[in-house]
């Protein structure tokens, strides 16, 4: 699979706390550039509002007081001016909602993460603050809660109570500047949205076209990895997990390339991963181990799926041979995008079907498809050989058999070995050609032996049509053309240098 774009939002209960520590130099060893769109008392006023507000809902909890992206950056973009990089990230996301932000531009200590912190806020300025006069005076208790008397917000010892207060009459009881939060900010569509709006802007500026990048899509069939952080205590825990996710992730990449459909794929996962972890979690709360179990069944049902789909093949496609001769693209690659040019006595004749892009690539996505049929092929035969060395383990007793077991266990590790580097090299074929997993390759490979396919019925019925055979407009077909100007002008030149030896001979 590609490499996945990481973008993380958080909630901020303490802004201005926030906003000094990424902003500081004294905090941050490698504080690269600050960038704001508003002044800093705008987020006092922020946090003031908001805490106010939480007060009058009654919520339990922690206030929200503004929200936090973290975007990680290709290394590459060092090279980009830091200021100018963070003015471009900052007011992509400004132009985009609306909102005040302020960033900031780190490395971590050991400079291997570039990053980006973006904080912004939930509410708007009004455009006209909204600002309350008190009639008369008005009492608040502990809670911040009007009250009708005096009465209400006094002690047993005729004093006010701690914490009640007194608005007097002329004085600014309420007063509002800014609107109320915006819903969508709460929505993981808007999470989502973001992650894709920001991959599309880094992939605009990644030179090499090899590193860009990749949303990870809810309800994909792979299982996305986890990152893991500096000093993580947990690092060996979440390395084993990415362990049995690319596991998977392997399974899924040989599924596809056999043919099983991809509904039937997320059908194994959501009855074999999704649902017995949410149950695990439930029962009894997360537990790694488990989950490691739980994906080694989930692969050999997907692994049983696919060596069932792979004994019904050749049933399903008796032709298959005969129809890949037929369509295979070798010999009309040359009519990649062909165009007709038609004078005014064949304008009544119909113009020659034009290849579309898609259906142009059809000649070397067949190959590529080709040489991933023929690595899966080559695991499907390792992992027979695998089966049958644990089935002659299995069948091995005795106390005295402890070097042929031995021997046994040796070759199925290195079976297995071999088997996890074959699948690992699956992705590594689509890679070459620039998609970043086998899923998108295939999507694009079956979209274009469709176009391929209809394309060449076009041709047919064409040639029928008007008894013409299809101009070749490819890369071949001018190659030829160019090889045969050349080849004419050489002829052109001899006749000419004979044709002047013949006067001056006497």
């Amino acid at each position: 699979m590609g490499r996945n774009s990481f973008i993380q939002m958080t909630k901020l209960s303490n802004v201005k706390g926030r906003i000094t520590y990424i902003s500081s130099h004294a905090k941050q060893e490698n504080l690269y550039a600050v960038y704001e769109t508003t002044e800093r008392k705008f987020w006092r006023e922020l946090a003031k509002c908001n805490q106010e507000e939480f007060v009058k809902s009654g919520t339990e909890g922690k206030c929200i007081e503004a929200r936090e992206l973290i975007i990680a950056l290709p290394e590459s973009f060092t090279e980009f001016q830091p200021d100018r990089l963070l003015q471009l990230f900052t007011n992509h996301f400004k132009q985009n909602y609306g909102t005040e932000c302020i960033a900031a531009l780190h490395h971590n200590k050991r400079k291997t993460n570039y990053h980006i912190h973006l904080i912004f806020a939930e509410r708007k300025l009004l455009d006209e603050p909204i600002i309350k006069i008190a009639s008369r005076n008005m009492f608040y208790d502990e809670n911040g809660k009007h009250v009708r008397t005096k009465k209400e917000i006094l002690g047993e010892d005729g004093e006010i109570r701690e914490g009640c207060s007194i608005v007097k009459k002329g004085e600014v009881y309420e007063k509002k500047l800014f609107t109320a939060k915006d819903e969508r900010f709460k929505s993981n569509s808007f999470l989502d949205e973001v992650k894709h709006s920001y991959t599309d802007l880094i992939n605009i500026y990644v030179q090499d076209e090899k590193q860009k990048l990749q949303v990870f899509e809810r309800g994909s069939v792979y299982l996305a990895t986890k990152k893991i952080g500096k000093n993580n205590p947990k690092a060996q825990e979440i390395e084993a997990d990415n362990q049995k996710r690319r596991e998977w992730n392997r399974a899924v990449d040989m599924a596809l390339i056999s043919g099983v459909p991809e509904p039937k794929i997320m059908e194994v996962k959501r009855k074999e991963i999704t649902e017995p972890i949410r149950e695990s979690i439930a029962r009894r709360g997360n537990r790694p181990r488990l989950f490691s179990r739980i994906v080694t069944v989930a692969v050999e049902a997907l692994e049983f799926l696919i060596a069932s789909v792979l004994f019904k093949k050749p049933r399903e496609v008796p032709n298959q041979t005969e129809q890949t001769k037929t369509e295979h693209p070798e010999y009309v690659a040359e009519n990649s995008m062909a165009v007709v040019k038609t004078t005014k006595e064949e304008k009544a004749e119909p113009e020659q079907p034009k290849m579309t892009r898609l259906a142009s690539k059809y000649p070397k996505l067949f190959k590529v498809n080709k040489e991933l049929e023929e690595q899966n092929s080559a695991i499907q035969k390792k992992q027979k050989q695998l089966s049958a060395k644990k089935k002659e383990l299995s069948e091995v007793k005795g106390w005295f058999k402890g070097r042929k077991k031995k021997e046994l266990q040796n070759e199925i590790d290195e079976l297995k070995s071999q088997i996890r580097d074959m699948k690992d090299y699956l992705p590594r074929i689509v890679q070459k050609i620039e998609y970043r997993s086998v899923q998108e390759f295939l999507k694009d490979f079956k979209a274009s032996q469709t176009e391929y396919s209809q394309y060449r019925t076009a041709i047919e019925k064409w040639k029928k049509e008007t008894g013409k055979e299809p101009v070749a407009h490819g890369i071949r077909a001018k190659l030829a053309e160019k090889k045969q100007e050349i080849q004419n002008e050489q002829k052109n030149k001899q006749h000419t240098h004979s044709q002047n030896k013949d006067r001056g001979a006497r």
